[in-house]
């Protein structure tokens, strides 16, 4: 019973940090895949009237379990036929234990692809 609550703590810490570094990551490869959507929904935007914009709603759409309000988006392109589309996206992240804060920054993603 000693070593049990010795040791409780420190599993307690070690799986909180194993679930916030789990949505960490699922907030990652969420911002990854919103950007290969809006790349390709980019690369196909040429005809349209507004390309960034389409392309902007469609990272947007595809990170929709991620907060809208902290989501940077930018596209670059020229939109010319053969030209590149290149679609970046910022998110704030925090890895909170016990209630502080123990690392914060940016997840970044950037998609590249060649408008049709």
């Amino acid at each position: 019973m000693v070593e049990f609550t010795i040791v409780l703590p420190i599993l307690v810490v070690v799986l909180f940090a194993i679930i916030q570094f789990g949505i960490v990551f699922n907030n990652y490869e969420a911002l990854t895949d919103a950007t290969r959507a809006g790349a390709r929904a980019g690369a196909v935007a040429r005809g349209s009237t507004d390309p960034a914009g389409k392309t902007t709603t469609a990272v947007r759409n595809s990170a929709a379990d991620l907060n809208q309000a902290n989501l940077s988006v930018s596209v670059s392109s020229t939109w010319q036929a053969g030209s590149d589309v290149t679609v970046s996206a910022t998110y704030p992240y925090t890895i909170r234990l016990l209630g502080m804060g123990i690392k914060a920054g940016s997840l970044k993603s950037s998609t590249t692809e060649r408008v049709e």
